[in-house]
């Protein structure tokens, strides 16, 4: 029983334990947000600091920043190095190039969103906002 409770296997198949779960759905210091961009150099003043907060930007930001993001690799580095949601970031990246504006924007918040609440409902927690230890 106590194997079940530190495992869960997600929708993609692969095994999250509740501890990486609580880690990806915490809040990082800011100094670890996601920065939103329009171009280089032409920071458009939003961040993110933890996945709910990065699914309500990329679901309000203008669309050119998501694009931009998109084409760099930005959003996965992000999701993989600092929230360290491997899965995640290899579902953005499997998004196709040639999609962009408000379809990219679309998909990358569906995956995301589905993402959270796949995480929250494992936590058991309707809160998105948990406390990121370490």
């Amino acid at each position: 029983m106590r194997d079940e409770l530190m495992n869960t296997k997600t929708k993609t198949g692969s095994r999250v334990d509740l501890k990486l779960a609580s880690k990806i759905l915490g809040t990082v210091p800011y100094n670890n947000a996601f920065y939103f961009f329009t171009n280089i150099g032409q920071y458009n003043g939003a961040c993110a600091v933890d996945l709910a907060d990065f699914c309500q930007k990329v679901q309000t930001l203008d669309v050119r920043s998501v694009d931009f993001h998109f084409k760099r690799g930005d959003f996965e580095e992000w999701i993989r190095g600092t929230l360290c949601d491997v899965n995640l970031a290899n579902a953005i990246s499997r998004i196709g190039e040639n999609v962009q504006g408000e379809e990219l924007r679309a998909k990358i918040y569906q995956t995301a969103a589905g993402r959270l609440t796949e995480l929250k409902k494992m936590l058991g927690s309707k809160n998105p906002y948990i406390r990121r230890d370490g």
